[in-house]
């Protein structure tokens, strides 16, 4: 299936479309589709945007993105380990308008409510883990009664929204491929120092235009979206880079100053650089 950028088309006349992604990195274009991605992580790690907000994916991970929401997977390109995911790419109304409005079928409803935010899921993992690792080798039918059951457990399992709003319309090609841009160069250079004549001139817009237009549709400021991601790079380098001072990973996220990123920090976190690390040691 080829993803173009906000648009996946339905080959034939599947009502549905299994797909096994086994790459370096994943798709890492901003875009949006009509399907529902229903999705398990086999390998990687990386970035995950998902309309307004910056998350983190890992080995393990169940999500689902709901239809024409925008989102982008930032693989994080490791050499010994590849990106793998099953997905499951389907709509509300792929199997006739009124499937889901059947009586039987009710307990289905807040897998669509959650939908529209994206979600993931955390509970159940080992069931939905079986479950989609049947599908490579099933028949169309089969991978038809695995989604059933696939919906029925996320119907009902613990869940973590992906995203806090939602741009309520859909992207235009032009419209998709600036924000795709913006996103784009974001990922690619917040480490550095980025500026809003930067970013301004990317989106082929004036910087009070911009400035304007992003916050339409994210529901927050650019700034704000870049310290996210930031934030983000500097969490799992907590975790991970122990040689590294806390100065070095705030200067290696992009933030030149000590004193705001502990403030940054703790303002999103809810616990400074020293705790978090400290914490995520203990639990884990």
């Amino acid at each position: 299936m080829k993803v173009l950028p906000f648009k996946i088309p339905k080959p034939n006349d599947d009502a549905f479309i299994f797909q096994y992604d086994k790459e370096v990195a994943f798709y890492d274009k901003l875009h949006q589709h009509e399907e529902i991605q229903l999705s398990l992580i086999l390998e990687g790690t990386g970035t995950l945007l998902v309309g307004d907000t910056v998350n983190y994916y890992t080995k393990g991970d169940v999500l689902v993105i709901g239809s024409n929401l925008p989102h982008v997977f930032k693989s994080d390109v490791i050499t010994s380990v590849s990106s793998q995911m099953l997905t499951l790419f389907f709509t509300k109304h792929s199997f006739g308008p009124d499937f889901f409005k059947l009586e039987e079928l009710k307990e289905f409803q807040p897998f669509f409510e959650r939908s529209l935010h994206g979600f993931k899921v955390t509970s159940n993992h080992r069931a939905l883990k079986t479950l989609f690792l049947q599908l490579e080798d099933a028949s169309k039918l089969n991978q038809f009664l695995i989604l059933l059951q696939l919906l029925k457990i996320t119907s009902n399992a613990e869940y973590q929204s992906l995203s806090s709003f939602v741009y309520d319309k859909k992207y235009s090609d032009n419209e998709g491929t600036r924000m795709r841009n913006v996103f784009e160069y974001t990922m690619n250079n917040f480490d550095k120092e980025v500026t809003l004549n930067a970013v301004s001139e990317v989106a082929n817009m004036t910087k009070n235009a911009f400035c304007k237009y992003f916050k339409k549709r994210t529901n927050k400021t650019y700034i704000q979206f870049l310290n996210e991601l930031r934030l983000e790079h500097a969490s799992r380098l907590l975790l991970v880079a122990n040689d590294s001072t806390i100065a070095e990973i705030a200067e290696a996220s992009g933030f030149n100053n000590i004193s705001n990123f502990n403030r940054q920090f703790k303002a999103v976190k809810h616990l400074s650089p020293k705790e978090f690390k400290n914490k995520k040691r203990l639990t884990n």
